[in-house]
């Protein structure tokens, strides 16, 4: 019994040093997520955009049904894009985007994804030339490529980021949201997604911080000797 307790306090001592640096990090990752400003890590403020209406009258749904054809319909939204009214129309052979007035279909194209960009940023800052994306990255993690990856090249490293099925602008990233992303990636130990709180990694933590509460409680009693516990005992009057 003396030499399992031995090697039992062993294991115990180097599985709590793990969890206890994971517990640092979690703390540091916690108190820098509070500390970071959440405006600022959503991208800052919002150009104001004007609200989306069709014109009555010059609809081009007609040549817009005509291309969609017999296949069946699942969403249908209307917005603007660039002050143009426009129809966006997802079927089961993808999503394609038209121009509400005329029918004609639209393209997103490197220069239209600039222009997008440049027109919801708040300063209307010219941004750089755009980069296709045929994969999902980090920081568009959510959204379905293709996507185009606009950079502003100021201070805070801003980019944007564009669909170019639908010409929406789908996230706004910049060096805060980017220290944020790592520090959450820290927190949920999710080193590959930074998405999931119910990973194999963080789970076998889980389950080695209940073994070490465990064994911890077992190793205090099993080593406990009556001198440790005399001070508890009632004191005689003398």
């Amino acid at each position: 019994m003396r030499i399992k307790s031995l090697w039992l306090r062993r294991i115990h001592k180097w599985v709590g040093l793990a969890i206890g640096l994971q517990f640092v990090l979690w703390a540091v990752s916690g108190a820098a997520m509070a500390l970071l400003d959440m405006e600022t890590v959503a991208g800052g403020p919002r150009r104001d955009a004007a609200e989306a209406t069709l014109p009555i009258g010059t609809t081009g749904w007609p040549r817009i049904a005509a291309q969609i054809g017999t296949h069946r319909i699942e969403a249908l939204r209307s917005g603007t894009l660039l002050d143009r009214p426009v129809i966006e129309a997802a079927t089961a052979q993808g999503t394609r985007l038209f121009d509400a007035r005329t029918g004609a279909r639209l393209t997103i194209d490197a220069a239209t994804a600039r222009a997008i960009a440049q027109d919801n940023h708040p300063a209307g800052q010219r941004p750089l030339a755009p980069v296709l994306l045929t994969e999902a990255s980090l920081a568009v993690r959510d959204h379905r490529p293709p996507i185009w990856k606009v950079d502003f090249g100021d201070a805070a490293g801003t980019t944007y980021y564009v669909s170019a099925t639908s010409g929406a602008l789908l996230e706004r990233r910049n060096d805060t949201w980017r220290w944020w992303d790592f520090f959450w990636m820290l927190h949920n130990m999710d080193y590959a997604d930074r998405t999931s709180f119910n990973h194999p990694l963080i789970i076998a933590v889980g389950i080695a911080m209940t073994w070490l509460a465990v064994t911890g409680f077992w190793l205090l009693f099993r080593t406990m000797w009556r001198h440790d516990v005399r001070w508890l005992r009632p004191r005689k009057i003398r």
